[in-house]
């Protein structure tokens, strides 16, 4: 195999050159469906719950913050932002000098939905970080072992093969039978986006060709072939077309009309083209309701479908993603500190204000969260005390739960409360002095008498 064949190919290939990443170089022919429509990954997405689920998934993911995050601390329990890193600006901020992040990460994540596999070059600077990452058409990408080791082999826009080693190309794979390439949900779903399509297609040329209704006309004499044309002539030009539809027909020399053909209402037109919607949400796992099919939804359970929605359709992508980010994309020194991407899923309450607040207001009365660090969530400047950590008074410790509450009351002489008079600024009621003997310094409280006595007993 002509697999070296130049070395400045492999390592200066330039493939953040806009030509050599074309959608239309090295395109898939696809196959005919059952239906008769040709279906590839550019044709599927002409079909509207096809191009819908793409957009859902990927738009979703890519809104997502993405963070590389760095544990920190003694413990290396807490951990926080590696903004000095320049991936995170790559993944956060900027593809690419002429791509934002989410329009790169958009990319990369519709690919994977219809090709199955999602492809990008990397560009590194002098220390082996990444600073530029380029979208490859997963069209004219084809994985290869050579030797123990994995190349990827990519088609030119001259036609020439190029190799680039695995250290210069993110791979993100979907589900797939080996683990180097993932199939293709376009490819295995062709049957019913075929038959989708060819819905469409059906709906489209009869209300844009037909003749409304569909009939056949009955002469009752032989007609030459003049007037056989100049009549079909006369007929399709006054009463074909959807512009044509429900015009009175004048029919002369005792002509019959016959009705033929079936109706779109016989065949169940409307409800093929309806079942066809869930049938595509299955194939993306998505629930029916995210394509804009309400028909088994309802108030109660909408709120359960979007969890849903989160657990069963989006978290096993962002996983999928981000070992992905991890492994390619880290270099090994990057990789020592264990630095790590993780999604931000709450970013998905940003637009609903009810949902945050209840997210906040739980993660406050727990402790879990401190009133700056929600106010920065929020964009907001921090406030004076306000990285306090509360919790609810009445919460205790394990060890301490179940065991009978003492009263920590230090006792004061009754007759010393009685005979002696107040000092200046001192209360002069006993609950009063009781408390302030309580805040005093140095005082240790007691459940049954004061310090002296335990001391001496």
């Amino acid at each position: 195999m002509k697999l070296f064949s130049g070395i400045k190919k492999i390592f200066g290939l330039g493939l953040n050159n806009e030509k050599s990443w074309n959608p239309s170089l090295w395109n898939l022919r696809g196959s005919q469906s059952i239906a008769g429509e040709t279906v590839t990954e550019e044709t599927a997405l002409t079909y509207s719950a096809v191009w819908n689920a793409v957009v859902l998934i990927s738009g979703t993911i890519a809104s997502l913050p993405l963070h590389l995050r760095r544990p920190d601390g003694p413990d290396g329990r807490s951990n926080k932002l590696a903004l000095e890193n320049p991936l995170y600006q790559v993944m956060h901020a900027r593809y690419n000098p002429y791509m934002s992040a989410m329009a790169g990460r958009e990319c990369l994540m519709s690919h994977i939905l219809t090709w199955g596999n999602g492809y990008a070059e990397i560009v590194r600077n002098g220390y082996g970080g990444v600073k530029e990452l380029w979208p490859i058409t997963p069209n004219r990408v084809k994985p290869l072992m050579h030797e123990g080791e994995l190349v990827y082999e990519i088609r030119m826009p001259d036609g020439d093969d190029v190799y680039l080693p695995y250290e210069k190309v993110l791979h993100v794979p979907g589900m797939g039978f080996d683990g180097f390439t993932g199939y293709s949900i376009i490819a295995m779903a062709r049957k019913s986006i075929g038959l989708g399509m060819a819905l469409e297609t059906f709906g489209s040329l009869y209300f844009g060709q037909g003749t409304h209704p569909s009939v056949v006309i009955k002469h009752p004499h032989q007609l030459n072939a003049t007037a056989h044309d100049n009549l079909k002539r006369s007929l399709s030009d006054t009463y074909s077309g959807l512009g044509q539809s429900h015009r009175l027909m004048l029919l002369e020399d005792g002509m019959e009309m016959e009705k033929v053909g079936i109706p779109p209402d016989d065949s169940q037109f409307l409800e093929s083209r309806t079942f066809q919607v869930p049938e595509i949400a299955r194939w993306f796992n998505l629930p029916p309701h995210k394509l804009k099919d309400l028909t088994k939804s309802s108030f109660n359970n909408i709120e359960a479908e979007q969890t849903s929605f989160v657990t069963d359709s989006i978290l096993p992508w962002l996983i999928r993603c981000e070992q992905a980010y991890d492994m390619q994309l880290l270099a090994p020194l990057a990789q020592s500190q264990k630095l790590y991407f993780k999604h931000i899923v709450e970013g998905l309450l940003r637009a609903n204000a009810k949902d945050r607040a209840e997210f906040y207001t739980a993660m406050l009365n727990n402790g879990v969260m401190s009133i700056n660090e929600v106010r920065e969530k929020e964009d907001m400047n921090p406030v004076e005390g306000g990285d306090i950590h509360l919790v609810p008074l009445n919460m205790t410790s394990l060890e301490n739960a179940g065991k009978p509450q003492q009263v920590l009351v230090e006792e004061v002489p009754v007759e010393e409360a009685e005979t002696n008079e107040p000092d200046e600024g001192e209360p002069a009621d006993t609950s009063l002095r009781l408390i302030q003997a309580l805040a005093s310094p140095g005082r240790h409280l007691t459940g049954g008498g004061s310090q002296n006595e335990n001391s001496e007993s």
